[in-house]
């Protein structure tokens, strides 16, 4: 069985504290969350690939800042941040004017603002050039790529809190073969749990097989 290579988002999640695992490869990140007065022009974007947890440390450090959150794909017109301000897919954002325009309003009112994106600033590729010129202004950090021990830990924290023991033969054929993005592991999780209910069984070996199998036809 070969490595599943799937996007798997995570729409209307809700993102909690205790689901977050802290890791050398997200370190930096949480180090520089934790000091929004060093940010360089009160602005710090996250980036990293796919599933790295941007978007739960986003939604965190907006939660403890009572921050608003906007969506990429959704800036358009003009938006006046308040106290703080968070931008989840920044590089999805279809009108760069307003988030150039965002950026100057935080700034004018003191705001902070907080940005996650796939890409780091100098590939974000924006035509506006006062747009571009701000964000590599900005303090920027990558997440990096999950440890082993990074998705060891999440595959276990999923499944206890499904109450759900997972044989080791199972749980190896996950780690396996899943992608090495946490979106991925609570789909085969969640999956995997509506199987066992469904018959009425432990988690076998078999099992796991079976909703791999599920989600290489997606």
């Amino acid at each position: 069985m070969r490595q599943l290579a799937l996007p798997f988002a995570d729409p209307a999640r809700v993102y909690r504290a205790e689901e977050f695992c802290p890791a050398p490869s997200n370190a930096a990140a949480r180090d520089w969350l934790a000091r929004p007065e060093a940010w360089s022009n009160g602005r710090l974007i996250l980036w990293g690939q796919a599933g790295c947890g941007k978007s739960h440390l986003l939604h965190l450090w907006a939660g403890e800042r009572g921050a608003e959150i906007v969506e990429g794909a959704g800036l358009r017109g003009l938006v006046r941040p308040g106290a703080a301000v968070a931008v989840d897919d920044a590089e999805l954002a279809p009108e760069p004017a307003a988030l150039l325009h965002l950026l100057n309003a935080a700034a004018e009112a003191g705001a902070p603002v907080l940005l996650a994106s796939r890409l780091p600033p100098a590939r974000l590729g924006y035509k506006l050039a006062d747009l571009t010129s701000r964000l590599r202004a900005s303090e920027s950090v990558e997440i990096r790529a999950p440890e082993d021990e990074l998705l060891e830990a999440l595959l276990t924290r999923l499944a206890a809190a499904r109450q759900l023991n997972l044989p080791l033969q199972a749980r190896n054929l996950l780690l396996l073969h899943l992608p090495r993005a946490p979106g991925a592991y609570r789909e085969a999780i969640a999956r995997l749990d509506r199987l066992a209910m469904d018959r009425g069984a432990r988690v076998t070996r078999a099992m796991a097989a079976e909703v791999l199998a599920g989600l290489a036809e997606l």
